[in-house]
């Protein structure tokens, strides 16, 4: 079962074939996910991007990855950290948990447990949701990863379930293309992209008339 609601993940490790691996593998889970290749740059993206989870590396170049966990730490993100290490002694793990890490993960490791954690880990990031969002006649259930309107199933793509989740999430408030960008997607995607207006198209087409989500010229959509 997938997590409910976009995780953003940022990768932290210098060794490049692996952080793309990591990045891409977690990218078929559903997961936005970001990439640093040291431990400047994972700073750097973290103080101005709200990750949900940070996979972090120890033996990072630039700023070494027990150094990151520490400002992190000291700078009281919300941000989970699962940390990554080449070694599996007791004594590492401890200093790793140590340092403010949430959870600890010995290389070389299996990817579906790595998924699993981060999974886990992005439910403690985010705040408690209710177990149906409901708004207009749109029934939306995170756990199941079902929509229905009217009592008829709508099938959404993992983007368009996304995005319809952040707007029912609003209450009523308005959505920027920024924030859907955000959370649906990654930092990969041109900002000046179209993304948005397409997938704002093909979900209200799916979820039928009346029409149900407003766009607000120059600000971004509601429902």
């Amino acid at each position: 079962m997938e997590v409910p609601g976009a995780v953003r993940v940022l990768v932290v490790e210098d060794e490049r074939v692996l952080a793309d691996a990591i990045a891409t593998g977690l990218r078929r889970e559903a997961m936005a996910v970001d990439v640093a290749y040291d431990g400047a740059g994972a700073l750097e993206r973290a103080s101005y991007i709200d990750y949900d989870v940070i996979v972090l590396d120890r033996d990072l170049p630039k700023v070494h990855g027990d150094e990151v966990c520490r400002r992190l730490v000291a700078e009281r993100t919300a941000s989970r950290i699962l940390m990554l290490t080449a070694s599996g002694d007791v004594d590492d793990k401890v200093e790793g948990l140590g340092l403010g890490a949430d959870d600890y993960l010995a290389k070389p490791f299996v990817f579906i447990e790595l998924v699993a954690r981060v999974r886990a880990l992005g439910r403690r990031s985010a705040p408690a949701l209710p177990p149906v969002l409901e708004r207009s006649g749109i029934r939306l259930d995170p756990g199941k990863r079902l929509v229905t309107r009217d009592g008829a199933e709508v099938a959404l793509t993992k983007k368009e379930f996304a995005v319809l989740e952040e707007l029912m999430r609003a209450e009523g408030a308005v959505v920027s293309q920024e924030d859907l960008l955000d959370k649906a997607w990654d930092e990969n995607i041109d900002p000046f992209t179209n993304v948005v207006r397409v997938t704002m198209m093909t979900l209200r087409k799916k979820l039928g008339e009346p029409q149900v989500i407003e766009t607000v010229p120059g600000v971004g959509y509601r429902l």
